[in-house]
């Protein structure tokens, strides 16, 4: 490859990726509205499977009936979160006073003193903050509901236009079932994801919630729709998801027995449910490699946060059907793959 060459590709990624930062306020929301469609569209396919609702529903009903379900359950979702997040900030000043008395416990019970083993780490350590950066990120995924609902209309409004513009813009037959392929692939494989992740990840959240509140913690909703988000994330979401509630746990008794319990319990139900049931339920349909879903995990990460790394896999299973449809790339897709094998 000559140098010119690649000096074009890498300040094109730099463009893109800059691109991406500077608009993260505009496209987090943008996203969320096409994930929300996916899931209407799914209900919409479910209500199709009656088939007097088929044969005797127009199309905008069905697809009314699922938005008024969707938005329905987010706002019971969302009302209960607001009163479980105004219970953690009140009992912010209690975490931070148990600070020092979980040092003390883990100094006695470990013959150790954590303070000066970890000097530099508790310099800058304020419990408190970490709290209401977490509780701030889970607050500003419905932040901009409004904007969400305006982006989520113009979909719908798109999407009633879409196959007409298609066959204006692709002239000939074989062009648009190539074009109707892709999207349709596209399509299916990102709505297949969307749906039998987030049945997986609101099985561990139900299960979780169940642990957090025979255990006693405080705002056991909170932690267990955290858990629920965090799933969602490749081969680290459920590790993150369990070591949270743990450790606040441990700041809210100030001692190890519920902290224990909450780490074995909630561990052990991602254990089965990520290593049994979802290989099961999800499968390998994705088609990613592991080294490609580490590195897409960390790329969009760094450029969007948690969000990033939720969307990841969604994103790199469009660049690897996109990139199969074309002799230029479909090296690249090959390599992204699982096994090397592509359709």
């Amino acid at each position: 490859m000559k140098v010119s060459k690649l000096a074009g590709i890498l300040f094109i990624i730099g463009v893109i990726i800059t691109f991406l930062i500077l608009t993260k306020e505009i496209l987090i929301p943008f996203i969320l509205a096409i994930i929300i469609w996916f899931i209407v569209k799914e209900l919409r396919s479910f209500f199709n499977k009656v088939n007097w609702v088929k044969n005797h529903f127009p199309k905008w009903l069905k697809t009314s009936i699922a938005s008024i379900i969707v938005f329905g359950v987010t706002g019971v979702i969302v009302s209960i979160l607001a009163s479980n997040i105004n219970e953690l900030k009140n009992s912010l000043p209690i975490y931070e006073n148990n600070v020092e008395q979980v040092i003390q416990l883990i100094n006695v019970t470990f013959n150790v003193d954590i303070t000066l083993l970890f000097s530099d780490f508790f310099v800058d350590l304020e419990f408190g903050k970490i709290i209401r950066e977490i509780i701030n990120s889970v607050s500003s995924t419905f932040g901009n509901i409004f904007l969400i609902l305006i982006y989520l209309l113009f979909i719908f409004l798109e999407e009633a236009v879409s196959n007409d513009k298609m066959n204006k813009i692709y002239t000939t037959p074989e062009k648009q079932l190539e074009a109707k392929t892709l999207l349709r692939d596209i399509d299916k494989a990102i709505s297949s994801y969307i749906t039998l992740k987030t049945l997986v990840s609101l099985i561990t959240g139900v299960l979780s919630y169940l642990v957090l509140l025979i255990i006693g913690i405080d705002a056991p909703v909170f932690w267990a729709f955290l858990i629920f988000l965090l799933n969602y994330i490749p081969t680290i979401g459920s590790l993150v998801g369990t070591i949270f509630p743990t450790i606040f746990a441990l700041l809210q008794f100030g001692e190890f027995t519920p902290a224990l319990l909450i780490i074995t319990f909630v561990g052990v139900i991602q254990v089965i449910i990520g290593n049994i049931l979802e290989p099961k339920i999800v499968g390998n349909s994705l088609n990613v490699s592991s080294l490609v879903v580490i590195l897409s995990l960390t790329i969009w990460g760094s450029i969007w946060g948690i969000f990033g790394m939720v969307i990841s896999v969604p994103i790199t299973v469009i660049m690897i059907i996109i990139f199969s449809r074309f002799e230029s790339t479909k090296n690249i897709a090959i390599l992204l793959s699982e096994k090397g094998k592509i359709n």
